[in-house]
């Protein structure tokens, strides 16, 4: 029997062709619907490869069912959703979609600094609702970007990659990371700092971290305190990272100005969720690597890694 293939979502034929040239395939019928968790993991049961989303709970369960399983490959940098350590014990390979999104991902991080600076949503939605009848000096007048001070946490390649377009904007760059990054202060001036430091000088800080048990809530209340009343908040890594109902009273309070969001604790958000009452908030769908050219080698990537191992040769981007 051919080997057999998961895919947790529904991709273009076009990508998949190769997979199904020489496997079994089975995919999800919906793009915009997650697969249920009962037929994810009757599925994992039959896969010798799963090619799964960020949506999917490739947990310790999920594992352990999939007896012919060799390799996970995700469709995404992050591989949070994956139980890496049960996987290496059970001899299965996990890949993730490392360097291919760095620039798109860091385009839209950087956009949502100018967004939540220049209150560009929030004037959009005023001309589209009729408010504009005059011009005033400072009619939803924001805060400059040029020449201001960027603090990254977490100055890994989409940092580094969000850090060359701050230089653009004549910035000076602070990051915070779990160790230095030489190359990055050599090439783009960026200043390793402690965390504190970034937070209190930054006029901008943009999380990029990834999600671990260290980094979970690292921006709280006692965060935000320490960051300037004017600082605008960036988060485009993983939503836990951030304390939302602490991130939400900072913003109240006024002891921040902005936030520009791309990702949440729990997604997606209903229209209810309390960050979006704010005007001050300006919120994406996680659309952090979406841009067609992409996502479409993002999918590359994870099936050519599935046909790899399935081969029996090494993947391309193996998580380590």
């Amino acid at each position: 029997m051919k080997p057999y293939v998961f895919i947790s979502r529904k991709l273009p034929e076009n990508v998949i062709a190769i997979l199904k040239e020489k496997y079994t395939v089975e995919m999800w019928d919906r793009e915009d619907v997650p697969v249920p968790y009962d037929v994810f993991l009757q599925e994992a049961r039959k896969a010798d490869a799963l090619l799964t989303m960020l949506s999917e709970p490739v947990n310790e369960e999920v594992l352990e069912a999939g007896g012919k399983l060799k390799i996970i490959a995700n469709m995404a940098v992050g591989y949070d959703n994956v139980d890496v350590e049960t996987a290496k014990r059970l001899g299965i390979t996990v890949t993730n979609t490392p360097e291919v999104l760095n620039d798109s991902t860091a385009d839209l991080t950087f956009a949502l600094v100018l967004a939540a600076a220049r209150r560009m949503v929030e004037a959009a939605e005023f001309v589209k609702k009729g408010n504009w009848k005059s011009w005033s000096p400072l009619l939803l007048a924001g805060q400059d970007v040029h020449h201001k001070t960027i603090g990254i946490v977490g100055m890994g390649n989409i940092g580094k990659t969000v850090a060359k377009r701050a230089a653009g904007f004549d910035m000076e760059i602070l990051y915070h990371n779990r160790s230095r990054k030489p190359d990055a202060e050599q090439e783009l001036g960026a200043q390793y700092v402690s965390f504190d430091e970034l937070l209190e000088r930054s006029d901008f800080v943009v999380c990029l971290t990834p999600l671990t048990e260290e980094t979970r809530n690292l921006f709280n209340r006692n965060a935000f305190r320490k960051m300037k009343c004017k600082a605008v908040f960036v988060n485009a890594s993983r939503g836990p990272v951030v304390n939302e109902h602490d991130l939400y009273e900072a913003l109240k309070a006024g002891e921040i100005a902005a936030a520009g969001l791309d990702v949440f604790a729990e997604e997606p958000i209903g229209e209810d969720h309390p960050l979006l009452e704010l005007k001050n908030v300006v919120a994406m769908p996680h659309i952090g690597s979406a841009s067609i050219e992409t996502r479409y080698t993002m999918m590359q990537l994870c099936v050519e890694n599935i046909d790899l191992v399935l081969s029996g040769k090494k993947p391309k981007t193996p998580v380590e």
